[in-house]
């Protein structure tokens, strides 16, 4: 589980149409199965969004939390609140829904967002945001780090919403529950059969850049900070430090009376990230 993208960094299994040109906008929706550097296949959705808008300019690539999937109701409401402003890519990650291999719980993650990001390009966007949620939002910010030189799989602006900053957090008794998840054989299989999660026995090494790591990492790259007042799994500090980190280049938004990730993001705040994006993104 290493902290560093391969040289070659995804392939897709989509191919465009052969009448299509390279690098022309695509209006349609599509779906397929992508293939990551290291060899997992990912499940992954395009959706071309409402907006009037030129297809060519701004994709969002939905990194979802812990546990989701690409078809879950409030992974498609995501979806749904971001195609008001731009194309959709949403993509469940590996051990997750029907994507291949197994939950690394944000390690090799990056390398599935990186062929989602890479998938998302080919439609002909210039602009890529990534939005990540809880466990998608540490993936976010590593993966913006680790492929900030990469102008096939990078991103031009990073939204980050409930992540933690530091890894082995459980100051929280969800964040207890979820180490009891992972790290216990009788806790993978709670998540294999009662949550539809694969997990990986094996314990990261190396144990990858920390998202705080990351945060600091990123510039130029504008990156947005998201967090509610009231998230059960970690406190202000978290979202506190990864700002503190980012420096000039991130933004903060403390979200009074908001929990935790895509539950309890509405609308409005949907709206408003979109909006972000739309002015950061380049």
């Amino acid at each position: 589980m290493s902290n560093r993208p391969p040289g070659h960094v995804a392939r897709s299994t989509h191919r465009p149409h052969p009448e299509t040109p390279r690098k022309a906008p695509r209006r349609t929706p599509a779906r397929t199965f992508l293939r990551t550097a290291d060899g997992v296949r990912i499940d992954a959705v395009y959706e071309p969004g409402e907006t009037r808008r030129d297809a060519s300019d701004l994709v969002f690539v939905v990194a979802h939390g812990f546990t989701g999937d690409a078809d879950r109701p409030h992974v498609r409401r995501i979806a749904a609140a971001f195609a008001r402003h731009g194309a959709v890519v949403t993509f469940s990650f590996r051990g997750h829904g029907t994507s291949g291999g197994r939950s690394t719980v944000g390690d090799r993650e990056v390398l599935d967002l990186a062929a989602a990001v890479t998938w998302a390009r080919g439609f002909g966007h210039a602009r890529v945001v990534t939005v990540g949620f809880s466990m998608g939002g540490s993936v976010v910010l590593r993966h913006a780090a680790l492929y900030a030189d990469d102008s096939a799989a990078g991103t031009d602006a990073v939204v980050s919403v409930s992540s933690p900053a530091r890894w082995y957090y459980r100051g929280t008794a969800p964040m207890r529950r979820l180490h009891w998840l992972v790290m216990r054989p009788a806790g993978r299989l709670v998540g294999r059969y009662g949550l539809r999660t694969r997990i990986h026995h094996r314990d990261w090494d190396p144990v990858p850049l920390s998202p705080v790591q990351a945060a600091g990492r990123i510039a130029p790259t504008p990156l947005l900070v998201v967090h509610g007042d009231r998230d059960g799994y970690f406190p202000l500090d978290h979202p506190r430090m990864l700002a503190e980190a980012a420096g000039d280049h991130g933004e903060l938004w403390l979200e009074p009376g908001m929990g935790h990730a895509e539950h309890a993001s509405d609308e409005a705040l949907l709206d408003r990230i979109g909006d972000w994006a739309v002015s950061r993104a380049g």
